[in-house]
């Protein structure tokens, strides 16, 4: 189950639309056989800046906030049928739609492409992937282009 919620900005119909098809996306491209719960919030940057200075001790607004319920280990068990999991949440996943535009004004492509792009890689993240090393980081780059295309959501 997919639940969308707004934290001081108002409600974005079209968007939720995108955002669940390209979580069940992720989820299909991912192999993920388990109905899971995934939380996602759209937020301005000063919810955003809170929320990272609290967690991560980042004083700063960002893009994207993922937390994840399972650890990187623990994901291939969520593509086979046969496991019984007791926590069924997948995670939460804080998107800013201030720096969506901004970025996306940056970068030169639609709001929607930002979006689709932020929620990907939050995703991502809830499914165990990172970026902290090059090798990662390539390898999730790669993956996020992949599920966009699939979606011909481009640049």
């Amino acid at each position: 189950m997919i639940e969308i919620n707004y934290n001081k900005i108002e409600k974005m119909d079209r968007e939720e639309v995108m955002i669940k098809k390209v979580v069940q996306a992720v989820l299909e491209e991912e192999k993920i056989v388990h109905e899971l719960y995934i939380n996602i919030t759209l937020t301005n940057n000063e919810e955003i800046h809170i929320i990272n200075k609290q967690y991560r001790d980042v004083d700063r607004p960002t893009d994207v906030l993922s937390f994840p319920m399972y650890e990187r280990e623990e994901i291939p068990m969520l593509r086979k049928k046969d496991n019984i999991f007791a926590e069924e949440i997948l995670g939460d996943i804080i998107i800013s739609i201030p720096k969506v535009k901004e970025q996306a004004e940056e970068y030169g492509h639609s709001f929607e492409r930002e979006l689709a792009y932020l929620t990907t890689h939050g995703m991502l993240h809830l499914l165990g992937y990172d970026h902290m090393i090059d090798e990662e980081k390539e390898q999730m780059r790669k993956r996020e282009e992949e599920i966009l295309e699939k979606l011909n959501i481009t640049r």
